[in-house]
């Protein structure tokens, strides 16, 4: 296997055994919930502890989504050399070698079978389509609320009845996961390259 090509597969497998574990361990989605609950006193979102662990589940699904989207996309370019460099995207063939050993290493990670493997790729690729489309719009301002296909299915499921202050408190929470996954990627990298092997 060429070195290059072999690099490309040890980040891929160490991203997906590095973000999981790191979004358990920031504990994002469980502070993210408990802000909320507190912020607003929806103090009903906690008073059952299986709905409460239930919608714990389904936003750490929704989390890993958008962690797994971020890490795609930032992933797909090449390391620099040195600081004077330009990063520049992998071709093609890199970039999906890349997304198919991620994935593959993130469903052996999970445990996930087959149809829970294809099911977490169909909504990723609803993810990136939204992204993808959103991306040509106006950037966004400080107050306002991302457009982001995590932002509304967390507000959703987390309280449909406040969808408005619950997406204001999802944005925020999407912001913890692209600094989360900004530094995974980053520091995963550096240890990729030639200088930090």
């Amino acid at each position: 296997m060429p070195r290059r090509l072999k690099n490309v597969t040890d980040l891929a497998s160490e991203l997906a055994q590095r973000l999981p574990e790191a979004l358990i361990g920031e504990r994002i989605i469980p502070r993210f919930v408990d802000s909320y609950v507190v912020e607003y006193g929806r103090h009903a979102l906690h008073v059952h502890a299986s709905l409460y662990r239930d919608r714990l589940a389904l936003l750490q699904r929704e989390a890993l989504l958008a962690l797994t989207a971020q890490t795609l996309e930032s992933a797909c370019v090449e390391p620099t050399t040195s600081k004077k460099s330009k990063p520049r995207p992998l071709s093609r063939k890199d970039a999906a070698v890349f997304r198919r050993k991620f994935l593959t290493a993130l469903a052996r990670q999970q445990k996930w079978t087959a149809g829970d493997a294809l099911d977490f790729q169909t909504d990723l690729q609803i993810y990136e389509q939204l992204i993808r489309r959103n991306a040509t719009r106006r950037t966004r301002k400080s107050f306002e609320v991302a457009n982001h296909p995590f932002v509304d299915r967390c507000a959703f499921l987390l309280d449909s009845s406040f969808m408005e202050k619950a997406r204001f408190a999802a944005s925020r929470a999407l912001g913890d996961l692209g600094d989360l996954a900004a530094h995974i990627v980053a520091s995963a990298a550096q240890r990729k390259t030639p200088d930090g092997r």
